[in-house]
């Protein structure tokens, strides 16, 4: 299991973003998705323009059935996206949005 790489890592440096992000993708790997969110939940209050960690978190969330939760996350990151002048991401950020509406 991957996330028995990364677990111990947070656990030694719970502060450490990078390894937070690591271990909630080995987590969604695992089919482990509410152990995912917190992680990606961390990363987004630490660094609240990280795109990508809304991206996933955004996705997760529409995967638990949790829309606007979803909506929220993805409507942060395609701002992001915009800003960010992240034009693939901006463009399947615009599509997942338009299915929720």
């Amino acid at each position: 299991k991957r996330s028995e790489t990364f677990a111990p890592l947070v656990a030694r440096q719970p502060d450490n973003e990078l390894f937070r992000f690591s271990l909630a993708q080995a987590l969604v790997a695992e089919h482990r998705l509410l152990d995912a969110v917190e992680h990606f939940k961390f990363c987004i209050a630490k660094k609240p323009d990280w795109m990508m960690a809304r991206i996933f978190l955004g996705k997760l969330y529409l995967e638990l059935g949790r829309k606007p939760e979803a909506r929220l996350e993805l409507q942060a990151a395609l701002k992001l996206a915009i800003d960010q002048s992240h034009e693939d991401p901006e463009r399947e950020l615009r599509e997942l949005l338009n299915t929720l509406n």
